[in-house]
């Protein structure tokens, strides 16, 4: 019954997105787009340490990828990919009456805020000189001693009382995923193949720390633990840093076979290193109680912009964490992305949310996450209306959408208020 309904969802969403741009024209018709909420992801960023002495430098006898960015920083294909999605969403807007052609927006019309950090001020200046190449945009950012980062971006469980009830929630909720151990079962496959391209038993990583795998016997293979932060590691925790690391380098090398030490790899393995890398975003994404205190001072401010009177648009720059919290803590329901070998959130996603109003002048919300496909992101596409990045239309638990798929606004803001005051 499991395989059945995982098959079943899997056709479900695929049809679905087949038919989005008869459903997209249909809304553009019926619906009048009065204001749109991004929240992005920062585009390709470079490995965060290869560096001699570094895990990755040593978990592989091959040498990675050279790249020209200092370590996780946004690079040179990141930047460009982000300014076509910002050249994208100019001509989206301009198509549905939201903004005029060579747009430059009035006081308090805009806002693009990023983390304080390199990769996504970057992506929010490259997304923003494509969005509006004649404006003078300013890119918002803070850096908030002692870790310099912005907590409004930050996945942060330090608000969390750390009770028994608590938790046991915590824990009742992880179990309902199969424990460390069904985790840890759901990606065996997925560890053994990374093992293989990166001839892991011949690294120096394998050699000094005397192992030849990643699994470890009479152990879960992936543990979760909460205390001052939440902590994702146990055995395979570099496998999933080396799948992170071989996807990057999958997107910016145009070799396939060279991106994967030599391997030729299917497009089915490299899904699979896709799902083996975001474990921990899968982990935290069915863990709402997680989600919804350490990610509150985001949905605080999306509340905020919604809510904003003169705001036509808000561009918000985070990080994969953070994304898949809120969209956790605001109860999206399971998604598949087609067409993309990062699951849940690759990178350059955007989460969001339109505001319109329909033919009845009651007020709408509807809920997407727009990204480039795998191809996309390789062959540098141009994106136009008639060749958009690839769109998915989100459903929420507890709220029921119109015959359009789309909510009602005031119950969208309703549930962010409350999520904001828990």
């Amino acid at each position: 019954m499991k395989n059945f309904f995982v098959l079943f969802f899997g056709l479900w969403i695929t049809v679905e997105f087949f038919f989005a741009p008869k459903i997209e024209a249909e809304i553009k018709d019926d619906y009048t787009l009065e204001k749109v909420l991004v929240y992005s992801r920062h585009n390709i960023r470079s490995p965060l340490n290869t560096a001699p002495g570094s895990t990755l430098f040593e978990i592989t006898p091959h040498s990675w990828f050279k790249w020209t960015d200092k370590s996780g920083e946004l690079s040179s294909r990141g930047g460009e990919l982000e300014t076509l999605l910002g050249q994208y969403f100019r001509k989206w807007l301009e198509s549905e009456k939201l903004i005029p052609e060579n747009y430059i927006p009035k006081d308090g019309e805009t806002r693009f805020y990023a983390n304080s950090v390199q990769r996504t001020r970057a992506t929010t200046r490259y997304f923003s000189a494509g969005m509006l190449p004649v404006a003078n945009t300013e890119v918002e950012w803070h850096i908030v001693p002692p870790h310099e980062q912005d907590p409004v971006f930050v996945f942060d469980l330090r608000p969390f009382p750390k009770t028994n009830s608590f938790k046991a929630k915590v824990a009742k909720e992880l179990q309902r995923l199969g424990g460390q151990e069904g985790l840890s079962r759901s990606v065996y496959k997925e560890v053994s193949l990374i093992e293989k391209v990166l001839d892991f038993k011949n690294s120096p990583y394998a050699k000094k720390n005397k192992i030849q795998s990643f699994h470890k016997k009479g152990e879960a293979d992936f543990t979760v633990s909460v205390g001052e932060d939440l902590h994702l590691g146990g055995a395979i925790r570099p496998a999933m840093s080396a799948a992170d690391a071989l996807i990057l380098q999958y997107y910016e090398e145009p070799d396939p076979v060279k991106a994967a030490f030599g391997h030729d790899l299917s497009y089915e393995e490299w899904k699979g290193l896709g799902r083996l890398h975001s474990l921990g975003l899968y982990t935290i994404f069915h863990m709402p109680s997680i989600s919804s205190g350490a990610i509150k001072p985001m949905l605080k401010t999306i509340h905020e912009e919604l809510l904003l009177p003169k705001r036509k648009f808000t561009f918000l720059c985070g990080h994969d964490i953070a994304i898949v919290a809120a969209l956790s803590a605001l109860g999206v329901e399971d998604y598949e992305l087609p067409e993309s070998i990062e699951p849940l959130t690759p990178v350059g996603v955007k989460f969001i949310i339109e505001k319109r109003r329909g033919k009845d002048n009651k007020e709408y919300a509807a809920l997407k996450l727009m990204y480039l496909s795998t191809g996309q992101i390789r062959n540098r596409e141009i994106l136009s209306l008639k060749n958009p990045p690839k769109t998915i239309s989100l459903k929420l638990k507890g709220l029921k959408a119109n015959k359009d798929g789309l909510y009602l606004f005031d119950d969208i803001t309703e549930r962010l208020s409350s999520i904001a005051k828990q």
